[in-house]
């Protein structure tokens, strides 16, 4: 890439994570020509849009530069000639993400952001959005590079590229920097001076550990970090931190991701997310407050940096992963990252065309795998089921397919099947049916022949 003057714009620019994202651009001010910056939001979101804007526009006068930073409620004339577009949207606001945890809730399945029945409809709602935003950039940008951190980022980034067909498409997660350096903390040694592979899918995947004399450090960490002797902290806010158990990581031979809890020890997470939605506390909830906190924080004329309470929304880490995936692919740096991208072979035990989260350099032509191979049986077999049950869910997504929405909740591990998978997908199509309009057919239906789920839904969410 030769401009001198970069246009970047960011969907979903009203979040509460945006000011991070401003300061991480401002840290690679030397890197990164930018001249604009455009924040583009919906209606819902102008007031937020308005006050994070204001911030943004503060703390680039902060640090000198003369960067332009526009707010808009126009898509299209934020993607216009853009050179990268980063994408943190959530459909349906914080309300909807309460909805995702507290039906499954109510009939004691777990309910969460990007996992079980609350994370395939998150996918639900927000797939058919980034293929419209793709086909914005198809005439108004068609060659920038999408930088994805909207969740559940794995499937977001495939339906982008398998069925968006946007090739420069990157998706990021914020969990592998916090293994990182976690890894780094535990073993005495700085970050750089460990080599790291991951592989998986987003929000399940593994990862082994060496130090710059070739010795594999995996073991020593699940030790380090998950012996009987020590307290496992997890370093994600938004996960509770239950203990794994150590002999199933050590004769795994690799370092989980911290939402394998909900796998592997599903019992134990499932009754405490059910204590936090009878006390009216799930993750929702609390996210909503610390963020209407944040909010006010903004408004201060005299803010002008990222305060330090935005580290307790959960997603730390994200929009500055975001910026230097930006300074990598500009500048071909060759940044060691991992990154939600085509397997093109990369994990044999998984689809060639399916996209994986797994690390390798970011080159100014996009990412470059390091080879992983084949997994253990034990990883092999729940990752495959993984996989599949995300295909499906893209392609329910996009179809408006009931049948193939059923199956995917039926694939689920964390979605009882038969009855109670049927009854918790119409509810929850019920419940957001104001942003699932690929599934309207089958929403009028179930709300001619099935009343009583839609007063049950309306009388559960009263309590919101």
């Amino acid at each position: 890439m030769t401009r001198d003057a970069l246009k970047i714009a960011t969907i979903g620019g009203g979040s509460s994570y945006t000011p991070e994202l401003i300061e991480g651009y401002i840290k690679r001010k030397d890197e990164l020509p930018i001249k604009e910056i455009w924040l583009v939001d919906i209606e819902a979101g102008k007031e937020k849009l308005e006050i994070v804007g204001a911030m943004a526009k503060r703390m680039v006068k902060a640090a000198g530069l003369d960067w332009e930073v526009h707010l808009t409620l126009d898509r299209r004339e934020a993607l216009k000639d853009a050179d990268f577009v980063s994408t943190q949207f959530r459909v349906g606001l914080l309300d909807a993400r309460i909805k995702d945890e507290r039906i499954p809730l109510s009939h004691g399945v777990l309910g969460q952001e990007t996992n079980g029945a609350g994370g395939m409809f998150k996918a639900f709602r927000t797939i058919p959005v980034i293929l419209s935003i793709i086909e914005d950039m198809k005439e108004l940008c068609p060659n920038a590079w999408l930088v994805n951190f909207t969740n559940p980022a794995g499937m977001v980034t495939e339906a982008a590229i398998k069925h968006g067909g946007w090739k420069k498409t990157v998706g990021l997660c914020n969990v592998p920097i916090g293994h990182r350096k976690q890894a780094a903390e535990k073993l005495g040694i700085p970050e750089e001076d460990l080599f790291f592979k991951f592989a998986g899918i987003n929000h399940f995947h593994w990862h082994r550990v060496w130090d710059k004399e070739g010795n594999e450090r995996t073991q020593e960490l699940i030790d380090l970090i998950y012996g009987p002797q020590n307290e496992q902290e997890s370093h994600l806010k938004n996960i509770w931190d239950a203990p794994f158990h150590y002999e199933q990581l050590k004769d795994l031979g690799m370092l989980p991701c911290g939402y394998h809890r909900y796998y592997y020890i599903e019992d134990e997470m499932l009754k405490h997310s059910v204590e936090e939605f009878e006390k009216g506390e799930t993750r929702a909830q609390v996210v909503k407050e610390t963020e209407a906190r944040l909010f006010e924080l903004y408004k201060d004329p005299q803010l002008d940096y990222k305060p330090k309470e935005l580290e307790e929304r959960g997603g730390t880490h994200y929009s500055d992963a975001a910026c230097e995936m930006i300074a990598s692919i500009y500048n071909d740096k060759r940044t060691d990252m991992v990154v939600s991208t085509e397997n093109n072979g990369t994990i044999t035990d998984l689809p060639y065309d399916c996209v994986v989260e797994v690390s390798g350099p970011v080159t100014s032509h996009g990412h470059e795998p390091y080879n992983w191979g084949a997994f253990p049986p034990a990883a092999r077999g729940i990752i495959q089921v993984m996989k599949g049950m995300e295909e499906t869910v893209i392609r329910a997504a996009i179809d408006g397919d009931y049948g193939a929405a059923l199956h995917a909740f039926t694939i689920n591990p964390l979605v009882p099947g038969g009855t109670m998978a049927k009854t918790l997908l119409d509810e929850l199509l019920i419940a957001h049916k104001d942003h699932l309009p690929n599934f309207s057919k089958a929403i009028a239906k179930i709300e001619t022949e099935q009343p009583e789920t839609r007063a049950y839904v309306t009388e559960l969410m009263k309590s919101n």
